[in-house]
């Protein structure tokens, strides 16, 4: 699989807790990433953070949180990204979502 050098990369805030027909959803949109033939995703957990509510989300120790920020990201051509949207508009009913340009050096996998 190539990328375009111009690619997006879309980026979606959501939180640990935040559920997609009983699963979790960064769950349900990294598999849902990976059935649409994405280049890649990762969900990144965050340890601290707050959104719209401004209600603070974290780990330490004395106030655990059990929603703690979750970040993924998806890079891929502009054209994939825009048809993953729409999938996005109906799942997340929270959050953030971004995109921006990236400049894409290298994607490659062993190739064993």
């Amino acid at each position: 699989m190539k990328i375009p050098a111009d690619g997006k990369l879309l980026r979606i805030f959501i939180g640990e807790q935040d559920k997609w027909q009983g699963q979790p959803l960064y769950e349900a949109i990294i598999h849902l990433a990976k059935k649409e033939a994405m280049a890649g995703a990762t969900a990144i957990k965050g340890f601290m953070g707050f959104g719209a509510k401004s209600h603070m989300h974290t780990a330490k120790l004395l106030r655990l949180s059990e929603d703690l920020p979750i970040v993924i990201e998806i890079v891929d051509s502009e054209e994939k990204i825009n048809r993953f949207l729409p999938h996005l508009d109906e799942m997340v009913k929270e959050g953030l979502v971004t995109l921006e340009k990236v400049n894409v050096i290298l994607y490659r996998a062993n190739k064993e």
